[in-house]
């Protein structure tokens, strides 16, 4: 399973901010991905699959609220805006289109860092640090999934799918949201057969019989939901 830290999406043009913050976060245990304008930000976060977002709103081919705008169609990750406007209709804007946190430029390393931990925190407090269903418990923080007492080593795209099974516990989630959530993609049907494969892949590590699945359930023709409830008999596969 991948044991890096938290992966942290960068988008700033300022050469400043982008030299500094890929120097101090990764000290603190974060890994960064960096870019340096929106058309790139919403391309790469796809691919990144980050925990977190930190954007600033002048970026030099699209406004910042346009790319949460983007963003937001599909990814989870909170997002705080970093940004040397300080006007409170912008705040309130950016906040209502989508982002977790607003902090403005100048900041301090400390700040800044406290405001990623306690959006991290808020996040993972929301969404349930443990889930656990019978004898499966995924671990969020940690980034552990357990089936009894043995340990299930995921890849990160497995482990980012059940992640966002786990968000949307009990609720069915459509091929096309989990290929948006996943990969980024409005046309699914050309990583349709990938979500197949990953979902059947995950299954086989999750229990002894991936044809009688106990906890990751088929909606023919419509998606998948993660169970909530004790299972206490087999579903159909698909």
């Amino acid at each position: 399973m991948d044991r890096q830290g938290p992966r942290v999406l960068l988008v700033d043009d300022e050469e400043a901010i982008q030299q500094t913050l890929s120097a101090v976060l990764p000290l603190a245990g974060y890994t960064v991905y960096q870019v340096r304008d929106g058309k790139e930000a919403v391309r790469r976060a796809p691919l990144v699959r980050p925990d977190l977002i930190l954007l600033d709103l002048g970026l030099p081919d699209m406004d910042g609220k346009e790319v949460i705008r983007h963003l937001r169609e599909w990814a989870i990750a909170p997002i705080i805006v970093i940004s040397v406007r300080d006007e409170e209709s912008e705040k309130v804007r950016s906040l209502d289109t989508g982002a977790h946190d607003y902090v403005t430029k100048p900041f301090t390393m400390p700040e800044l860092l406290a405001r990623m931990r306690a959006t991290l925190r808020s996040v993972s407090a929301t969404q349930n640090d443990v889930f656990t269903v019978n004898d499966l418990k995924i671990d969020l923080v940690r980034r552990e999934v357990l089936v009894g007492e043995t340990a299930v080593k995921l890849t990160a795209t497995e482990y980012d799918l059940l992640k966002v099974l786990v968000h949307h516990a009990g609720k069915v989630r459509t091929h096309q949201q989990l290929i948006r959530e996943l990969w980024g993609h409005t046309q699914y049907q050309d990583v349709l057969h990938l979500l197949r494969v990953t979902l059947s892949h995950l299954r086989r590590k999750l229990q002894p019989d991936p044809m009688k699945p106990r906890y990751i359930v088929t909606e023919p023709g419509v998606g998948y939901r993660l169970r909530t409830e004790r299972p206490g008999y087999p579903t159909k596969a698909g």
